[in-house]
């Protein structure tokens, strides 16, 4: 936002995500910052993501801080002679092989994913929903391709970073022979900065994980927020339909506007222009922060806004590049 001096203040972040729903987290006692994560700690935190997420025993729980660190472990901890990506998706997957030299192949047909799944050796990533275009699979899909994965010498790792808020996820499914699923805690919880985030998948592959990240993976304040957040379904529930009813809002604004988006995603939308840079550009100079792709040039996305004022900014920012001649919109179906 240094290039844009004169844009409104504060700015509004509606790049990450990210949930504007912030869990009302009782903070620790400062003392608990004074020692080291007793194991009892940590076992609780693994009971709680048992619970939350769907998981039949807690032993299928590996915690970590933040689910990018997960993802940088997985090529130290799944054998792979290639990954195959369904995408175009979050670039931190294809970053974490490459880096350990395992060849990357990107797919952006489901089918040619079932393909892959085929080949020995081979580990399938998904995003599900996918970031940042909001495809979502459905959990049945993905339960055969897990079994195509086992019965072929393959596996799948299927991150789950936005499934708090769409319910199609395959953690369930575990013990599974051919399956690794990711979970973020931050995204849901409105909580990116406590860094935690969860590797789900059989007790076996689970234990290997936890001795690759070797001891207090995650600190005092991500203990005490998990413990206390994965059991609050209450909270969990109203926080999933105040999303899904400000995606509606959102969708129905970029409509209002003439603007096409895709995606089943409730904390985010794609908005699909071929000028995106020049709508990013736009809502910057309104103090709007959205997320532009330089591999992908026509897409834009957008998170949702946690404030009464962030919305009317939005709204107004959409209002004006609608009635401005330079900036053609693109009609939804078009």
């Amino acid at each position: 936002m240094a290039h844009f001096p004169e844009a409104p203040r504060p700015y509004y972040d509606l790049s990450t995500g990210i949930s504007p729903y912030t869990y009302p987290l009782h903070m620790p006692d400062p003392t608990v910052l004074a020692r080291l994560p007793e194991e009892d700690e940590e076992a609780d935190l693994q009971a709680a993501a048992a619970f939350a997420y769907g998981v039949s025993h807690s032993n299928m729980v590996v915690a970590g801080a933040g689910s990018q660190s997960l993802i940088a472990l997985l090529p130290r901890l799944l054998p792979a002679q290639r990954v195959c990506l369904l995408g175009p998706t979050y670039s931190g997957h294809a970053q974490a092989w490459r880096l350990q030299g395992v060849p990357v192949h990107l797919v952006t047909d489901p089918a040619a994913l079932q393909q892959a799944a085929t080949q020995p050796g081979t580990v399938c990533v998904v995003c599900n929903p996918n970031n940042p275009d909001g495809r979502l699979l459905s959990a049945d899909w993905l339960h055969g391709l897990a079994n195509t994965c086992a019965a072929h010498g393959s596996l799948l790792v299927v991150d789950e970073a936005f499934a708090d808020f769409e319910q199609e996820s395959v953690a369930p499914l575990l013990p599974h022979p051919a399956l690794v699923v990711l979970r973020s805690f931050g995204k849901t919880y409105g909580l990116p900065g406590v860094r935690l985030g969860f590797l789900l998948a059989s007790p076996e592959v689970a234990a290997q994980a936890r001795a690759l990240l070797g001891s207090w993976p995650v600190g005092s304040l991500g203990l005490a927020a998990g413990r206390q957040a994965l059991r609050d379904t209450a909270w969990l529930h109203t926080a999933r339909a105040q999303a899904r009813a400000a995606h509606t809002r959102l969708t129905t604004l970029l409509d209002a506007t003439g603007l096409r988006h895709t995606g089943q995603a409730s904390l985010f939308t794609l908005v699909l222009h071929p000028d995106a840079p020049s709508l990013w550009r736009h809502f910057c100079t309104y103090g709007l922060v959205t997320r532009i792709f330089a591999d992908q040039p026509g897409r834009l996305r957008l998170g949702l806004p946690a404030t009464d004022a962030a919305w009317s900014r939005l709204e107004t920012a959409l209002q004006a590049w609608a009635a401005s001649p330079k900036s053609p919109v693109s009609r939804p179906g078009s």
